[in-house]
């Protein structure tokens, strides 16, 4: 056993128990033992397992988000302040003052990556699992000689769930490799996509003109090209396994979005108009809107003041 698997023994025993939970109760309802699509509902079901715990995480990596592109515009005043000063005393006066900033608005840089650093031990766990069952070895707790075996023996449309794409490109196994080419342009696609809700729709028009977020924007198109390692250099189980998380984020993004959004956004402004038609506007946004005025998204610490159409316009523009 080596050092990360020491370290991941914990999670993987958790890991074996959902599987075996999971996989016993599938069984239980009539599904065959050693089907793949048995197996793949049982990594399914570990995934909604685990991102139904992670959902307090989640909530407080999208307030942090909320924070970081709040912070946009006084980061750039602090990087324009040291521009050009390359001395240490600049550097660490400039740290300072960003550290300062981070605690003022309670948040920093790392916390938006709370979520997928949690998840990761998780992934990892899983492939440690996995990796033991295709070599025919039992588990540490619940993955049994008769779950190991179940495994091995599972296919999705001829293709075995412990193959990578590599291992069916040299075997001739071409199911495998096209269903984990595929698998790879829809983690791609639903990683772009989810991505693209945020920066799009869910992103104040202040933050929109600042450097943070044009860097962001080429993040978004280079970050989903991960996956193409995950395809290759993983079996198609483990691949199930992150598609399907893909999925789940994908679509807490969008509930987020619609009913959570950033103040100042489209998708604010959007939620706006559909609380309008319903007539569920506080009073003071149904004052506002009858002087032709809207709501100006509030600033950390500031109530909401209405501002009038035009100046909202110019300050959108």
């Amino acid at each position: 056993m080596d050092f990360f698997e020491t370290i991941l023994w914990p999670l993987r025993w958790l890991v074996e128990l959902v599987l075996a939970v999971w996989h016993q109760a599938f069984t239980w309802i009539g599904m065959d033992p050693e089907s793949g699509l048995t197996w793949v509902l049982s990594i399914i079901g570990l995934v909604v397992v685990v991102r139904s715990a992670l959902i307090p995480v989640t909530v407080r990596q999208i307030k942090s988000q909320r924070r970081m592109m709040d912070l946009a515009p006084e980061m750039k005043k602090i990087q324009d302040k040291y521009k050009g000063k390359k001395d240490q005393y600049s550097r660490e006066a400039m740290s300072r003052e960003t550290m300062a900033l981070y605690k003022k608005h309670g948040t920093n840089p790392f916390s938006s990556c709370l979520p997928i650093l949690i998840q990761m031990p998780v992934f990892f766990s899983l492939f440690y699992v996995l990796r033991h069952a295709s070599d025919n070895t039992t588990g540490i707790g619940f993955m049994t000689a008769e779950l190991t075996k179940n495994f091995n023996a599972a296919e999705l449309f001829g293709a075995p769930l412990k193959m990578t794409f590599t291992q069916g490109w040299e075997s001739g196994n071409w199911t495998v490799v096209v269903l984990l080419g595929i698998n790879v342009i829809l983690m791609i696609g639903s990683q772009f996509f989810t991505q693209l809700q945020i920066m799009s729709k869910n992103v104040s028009d202040e933050t929109k003109n600042s450097p943070m977020y044009r860097q962001q924007r080429i993040l978004l198109y280079i970050i989903p090209f991960a996956f193409l390692f995950s395809g290759v250099a993983f079996p198609l189980a483990l691949n199930v396994y992150w598609f399907t998380s893909n999925l789940w984020t994908m679509a807490q993004q969008f509930i987020v979005i619609r009913n959570m959004p950033t103040p100042g956004s489209d998708a604010w402004r959007a939620r706006q108009e559909r609380l309008k038609a319903k007539g569920k506007l506080t009073d003071d946004e149904k004052r506002a809107q009858a002087r032709g005025e809207e709501i100006a998204p509030p600033k950390a610490g500031q109530r909401q003041q209405p501002v009038s159409a035009k100046r909202s316009k110019k300050k959108g523009k």
